[in-house]
């Protein structure tokens, strides 16, 4: 499970892993953008139009400000509305209270404001059963300074159908016991008809919920499903994205 320990959800212990973190640089960096290599690498991911789609989720104070501690990664997935999130479904199962999104968060700073998270779309297998094929959810976002989300920092396609190791994968993801984004680029496994994993050092609470991003843009996994995400911080899975993730993005995009 790859929620943080500070998850005002509910709490689990810290994983144990070290994170061997590369000097990054911009001819790695496309390199992994384009499939070639290197692969299974993890870097501190730049600032750039990518990351700042992706961002922490934080819980609120009693004050209804946001806490210090994050948890959990989200991202902005294009919308008519340009007001909705990705992330995986158990990030937020029996959360209370207010929570807000940092888009771009870095260095304890959310330099594209906090967005307040509001109405949450969950498949009817996770609020049922809690079942791992359906470890995905989507959230709507109010909106800052009379802005939304998506036309503030733009938004990736969410797209399904895709066959788990058709191409490379680009993870973004916030561990809770770093202030910067981290990101790695492999090839998708199948396990089974419904999962897909990983291998990426260093992917340690707080990621879940990581998009999984292809050479095109396109967010075609989210960290989460087998295990929660995965119970090393060296693999992670990815529920397939199929029919069922297209119904809930249809039903979060007319909600």
């Amino acid at each position: 499970m790859k929620r943080s320990a500070r998850n005002p959800v509910t709490s689990r212990p810290a994983l144990l892993g070290a994170v061997v973190m590369l000097a990054l640089t911009s001819a790695s960096v496309a390199a992994a953008d384009d499939g070639r290599g290197p692969l299974e690498v993890t870097v501190t991911a730049p600032a750039d139009a990518r990351t700042a789609r992706v961002g922490a989720l934080f819980g609120a104070d009693a004050a209804g400000r946001p806490e210090r501690g994050h948890f959990c990664t989200a991202s902005v997935v294009h919308s008519p509305a340009h007001d909705l999130l990705v992330t995986a479904a158990h990030c937020i199962t029996h959360a209370d209270g207010k929570l807000f999104f940092a888009p771009g968060y870095r260095n304890g700073r959310a330099p594209y404001g906090m967005w307040p998270v509001g109405e949450w779309v969950l498949p009817a297998g996770w609020t049922a059963d809690k079942d791992e094929d359906s470890d995905v959810a989507f959230a709507h976002v109010g909106e800052v300074d009379g802005r939304r989300v998506e036309d503030a920092v733009g938004g990736n396609r969410f797209v399904t159908g895709t066959v788990a190791g058709a191409g490379a994968v680009t993870l973004f993801g916030l561990p809770d016991a770093r202030e910067t984004p981290v990101m790695c680029t492999d090839r998708p496994v199948a396990r089974g008809l419904t999962q897909q994993r990983v291998h990426c050092p260093g992917f340690t609470g707080g990621t879940s919920g990581s998009p999984w991003l292809n050479g095109s843009g396109q967010v075609v996994g989210v960290l989460g499903g087998h295990q929660r995400g995965g119970s090393t911080a060296d693999v992670s899975y990815s529920v397939v994205l199929g029919r069922a993730a297209a119904a809930l993005y249809r039903t979060a995009t007319v909600s």
